[in-house]
């Protein structure tokens, strides 16, 4: 998952990077408004952590202009203001959450994996495409009931391809996800990796789940969805011929 987190007090910002990054949370962080917005529309977030006090606008604003541009990424507020109209407002403005501080760091994980997985269409604590199964808290991944053992960076992979089912992903995607920018290898990289992958999963019996789009990336589809969007072709039938007339 990549978070972005927009917090201007310097200490919170460190902690709460470092608790996500110690759950394989990929996390940019913000200072400002402004940037918080610049960045939410360069780069594709699976949430947002705001908190409402902010030196150059407030978190509200900050919510109701990300409406306002189109961008759906859900925002979890992360502030110190109790009173419930602060609360009130923040949802009034699209905001999908609300933590006040000091907050519990296991609830704060909770209720970041449930938003996210409600915004992806999935309501239930483990993800299931076809015969695969994948738990976002314990990062278990099963198939057939059979654990899948996977790598931190295959684990990363099979994750966003489950939450963006259905969705074409690039390998430049792939790339921001696994690497946020930072000493990313050549692109080529995410074949290898899907390779791997794909053969984890035919051995557990789920090889047909990641598909390839050629010149575009690669997407996870379910494998009903795979048959009917692929159906085998209708062989002509056998054109009979006149039989001979017989001579008179």
């Amino acid at each position: 998952m990549r978070v972005l987190l927009v917090e201007d007090d310097m200490t919170t910002a460190r902690g709460i990077s470092m608790m996500l990054k110690a759950s394989s949370m990929i996390t940019d962080t913000a200072a400002t408004g402004e940037e918080a917005l610049e960045l939410a529309s360069l780069y594709d977030y699976d949430i947002i952590i705001l908190d409402i006090m902010l030196p150059d606008m407030e978190g509200y604003e900050v919510v109701r202009r990300l409406r306002g541009n189109r961008v759906e990424t859900p925002v979890l507020i992360l502030s110190g203001l109790s009173r419930p109209q602060a609360k009130v407002k923040a949802f009034g403005m699209g905001a999908d959450d609300f933590i006040t501080k000091p907050f519990d760091q296991q609830e704060l994980m909770a209720r970041l994996q449930a938003i996210i997985r409600r915004a992806k269409g999935f309501s239930q604590p483990t993800l299931s495409v076809g015969p695969l199964l994948l738990n976002l808290g314990s990062r278990e991944v099963r198939v057939n009931d059979r654990e899948v053992h996977l790598t931190g960076k295959e684990y990363a992979i099979l994750e966003l391809l489950t939450l963006r089912k259905g969705l074409v992903l690039t390998k430049e995607v792939f790339l921001n996800h696994l690497y946020g920018g930072i000493d990313e290898p050549e692109a080529k990289i995410i074949d290898v990796f899907i390779c791997k992958l794909r053969k984890k999963l035919a051995q557990a019996g789920a090889g047909e789940l990641i598909g390839t789009v050629w010149g575009r990336g690669y997407v996870m589809r379910e494998p009903a969805l795979q048959c009917a969007r692929f159906p085998a072709p209708e062989l002509p039938a056998p054109s009979r011929q006149a039989a001979p007339q017989a001579a008179a």
